[in-house]
């Protein structure tokens, strides 16, 4: 099968199938700052040998566990033995967007409103969004920005909004089963040719906060762990 490079990302390339999909190859690229892994950094800070595969693995899990219910996911296959996922062509919102959903007041949440709430405080799956932007920091933004800016419909929110809650609750029941808890988890949504609602990217133990027994627990830690 034919493949050629599209785009070169922080942690994935991605490439253009023959038949009108796409190919992501995982790297082991982290990002982070002076060698030490932080999901939130915008910048690669470090190589951790296998990182890609953890990624992609816990991806797959999580994609195909959607897939099977009926949740809409870029998702087709994987091939582990290449570190590589095969996806249905998407179009990103506005220059790409992240969305939160956030089960505890912590982080940059908690930084914002810590005049009305405690650290750590639980919250019922509320949804923020923010643009993909480094140098601005990664404004958040609103319902009525994302559809006067003609970013996204009111009902393409409503659907992301929905799917995030519902997601969310698949990963946080996972990972309460064994004994953890998600505090929160970001993730990225695209639009088919009909203007569906899609998850799209990855579900990895770098795009979420886990904590067990009240202690955060990083990523590569995270992983290890899940597929113990």
């Amino acid at each position: 099968m034919g493949m050629k490079l599209v785009y070169t990302g922080k942690t994935k390339n991605v490439f253009e199938l023959d038949n009108g999909n796409y190919l992501l190859k995982f790297k082991d690229d982290c990002t982070g700052k002076d060698g030490v892994f932080d999901p939130g950094e915008n910048s690669i800070g470090l190589t951790i040998e296998g990182v890609g595969d953890v990624n992609l693995r816990m991806t797959k899990y999580y994609f195909e566990k959607l897939n099977a219910k009926g949740i809409k996911t870029h998702y087709v296959k994987a091939n582990l033995d290449d570190t590589t996922m095969e996806v249905l062509p998407a179009k990103v919102f506005g220059k790409g967007l992240e969305v939160i959903c956030r089960l505890r007041a912590v982080g940059s949440f908690y930084r914002r409103y810590s005049d009305y709430i405690k650290e750590g405080a639980k919250l019922p799956y509320y949804v923020e969004m923010t643009f993909k932007d480094d140098a601005k920091g990664d404004p958040l933004v609103i319902k009525d920005g994302l559809i006067d800016l003609g970013i996204m419909t009111s009902k393409q929110y409503d659907d992301i909004k929905a799917e995030t809650q519902k997601i969310t609750k698949v990963v946080a029941d996972d990972m309460a089963e064994k004994g953890m808890e998600l505090y929160d988890i970001k993730f990225e949504f695209g639009y088919d040719a009909n203007g569906d609602v899609m998850l799209i990217d990855e579900i990895a133990s770098g795009n979420m906060r886990v904590y067990k027994d009240g202690k955060y627990i990083d990523p590569m830690t995270l992983s290890k762990l899940f597929f113990a």
